[in-house]
């Protein structure tokens, strides 16, 4: 009757559930208590996905592909200045994508200046368009929120353009209802008169004279690109640069930037912004205390940059009525090993998550993964160790594992070993710039045979470099294992030969 071959056979009200594996998982994710307590209702998806950014669509393309009815809601709340964007989450409209095609486009401004030095010559006069260079990233972008429409067209995954809420622990209600993803100091007012990231990557005009508040990876990519097309820019910093990073690595990307022109004002947080004049930009004056004294500054911008990081958008979502846990400082959710939450059957993934990366390609592997875990069979775990990212700061800084403060305060000062060196790239050798600037380092682990727990990076292609670092390091590579590896020359990635 049940083409099963192996016992036991469980039947719960007269519904077949399969073996003991079988029962187990339903325990796991909640369809058991339902079919105990008499719950047959009929459900109109086998998932729903509440956010169609990288790992939602991610996991909703694989279940669809598992033979799942799927439906994806997802809803962009437009900022204070009025930017709404379309589907793909913030990698693509306001996050990676804009950001490394802007980036490029400053790295291009410094391969100009080199030129001459190889032997180009033209005229003295170069300038940057702005609104050229936005259109072309925007219509990038915009066939990329295509792309991304017609991949779920054809994979039958209903996509709603449509805002979510739980109103039962099974239940979902849809409608156009707001709220703010991007994080604004209370101090600072009114949002009107500034911008975030989110404005930046299509704002109409060129933003002039900017003061950027944060010392995020936004914050310092954003300054960097911005300086590099010819832009006056300040930093204002609360405490350090790139929290969460080896520091050592991040103040020496930060001292490479105030060497080519960007302003930093260290240890200040604003207090108050004031409109000047109307316009495209306009006119803002700042004023901000000093964290260590009673100084107050005060300053002329043409656009404030907000970059201090984002908060959760999970308190008007009913989580509270799924029963579903949350960090009521940041709207982060705890989850398990398997993505799983307090109620077994809601996951999360993605920059949602309490204490995981917020990066793109970890959010894509951590969706496939549990589609494949909760309609495949499959036992694969995301790993959240060993993880590699770049900042494309104006000299790129990659990283993949452990800073050399995180890995003292694990192992203990004694029991690891730091391999460094500074290098000089080819391609500046002619131009004669950053002579001895980039810089890249490998911390060990002494107690277990010298593993590479951290390896760091500041130079040209730093992502190039650091995944195939990052590649070792997940084999569980050593020092040894490096040094004995053979380098490709003449290249920036053969720089673990002077590692010493």
């Amino acid at each position: 009757m049940t083409g099963q071959k192996t016992v036991p056979n469980v039947f719960i009200n007269k519904t077949h559930l399969g073996g003991c594996d079988n029962t187990l998982k339903a325990h796991k994710d909640g369809s058991l208590q339902q079919l105990l307590s008499g719950e047959n209702e009929a459900y109109d998806y086998d998932l729903i996905v509440i956010g169609g950014g990288s790992g939602g669509l991610a996991c909703s393309k694989e279940s669809a592909n598992l033979g799942k009815k799927v439906m994806v809601l997802d809803y962009v709340v437009p900022t204070p200045k009025g930017t709404s964007w379309g589907l793909g989450g913030t990698c693509v409209n306001v996050g990676c994508i804009p950001k490394k095609l802007m980036h490029q486009t400053a790295l291009l401004s410094t391969a100009m200046q080199d030129a001459r030095k190889f032997g180009w010559e033209f005229d003295e006069t170069v300038k940057h368009n702005w609104n050229t260079m936005k259109e072309a990233v925007n219509n990038y972008i915009g066939s990329l929120n295509w792309g991304y429409r017609v991949a779920l067209r054809d994979k039958n995954v209903n996509y709603v353009n449509a805002y979510a809420e739980f109103i039962e622990p099974h239940k979902i209600k849809v409608n156009d209802c707001s709220i703010c993803f991007m994080f604004y100091p209370c101090c600072v007012c009114p949002p009107m008169c500034l911008s975030t990231s989110d404005d930046l990557f299509s704002l109409s005009y060129c933003p002039g004279k900017t003061l950027v508040i944060g010392a995020s990876y936004v914050a310092l990519e954003c300054g960097g690109f911005l300086a590099g097309l010819g832009l006056d820019v300040t930093v204002m910093v609360r405490s350090i640069l790139l929290r969460g990073f080896d520091q050592d690595m991040a103040n020496r990307a930060g001292e490479h930037m105030e060497e080519h022109g960007v302003k930093f004002l260290r240890k200040y947080v604003p207090v108050k912004v004031e409109e000047l004049e109307a316009g495209t930009p306009g006119k803002l004056k700042v004023t901000a205390k000093s964290t260590e004294t009673d100084e107050i500054i005060e300053g002329e911008y043409n656009t404030v940059l907000i970059a201090v990081g984002r908060d959760a958008c999970t308190d008007k979502i009913g989580l509270d009525k799924a029963g579903v846990k949350v960090n009521p400082k940041n709207g982060k959710i705890p989850v398990n090993d398997e993505e799983q939450t307090n109620v077994p059957h809601i996951y999360a993934i993605g920059d949602i998550l309490q204490d995981k990366w917020e990066l793109t390609p970890v959010a894509i592997q951590a969706g496939k993964l549990l589609a494949r875990r909760l309609y495949a069979g499959s036992k694969a775990k995301c790993d959240y160790v060993n993880v590699p990212t770049t900042v494309f700061t104006p000299l790129e800084y990659g990283a993949c594992g452990l800073s050399e403060e995180r890995a003292t305060e694990l192992y203990g000062q004694e029991n690891i070993e730091v391999f460094h060196s500074l290098f000089w790239p080819l391609e500046f050798t002619l131009p004669n710039r950053d002579n001895n600037k980039c810089y890249a380092k490998i911390i060990c682990n002494k107690l277990d045979n010298d593993r590479v727990i951290g390896f760091h990076y500041l130079g040209p292609n730093a992502g190039e470099v650091t995944q195939g670092f990052g590649a070792a390091m997940k084999c569980g590579a050593t020092k040894e294992q490096l040094d004995g590896t053979i380098g490709i020359h003449p290249t920036c990635a053969e720089v673990r030969r002077q590692l010493c």
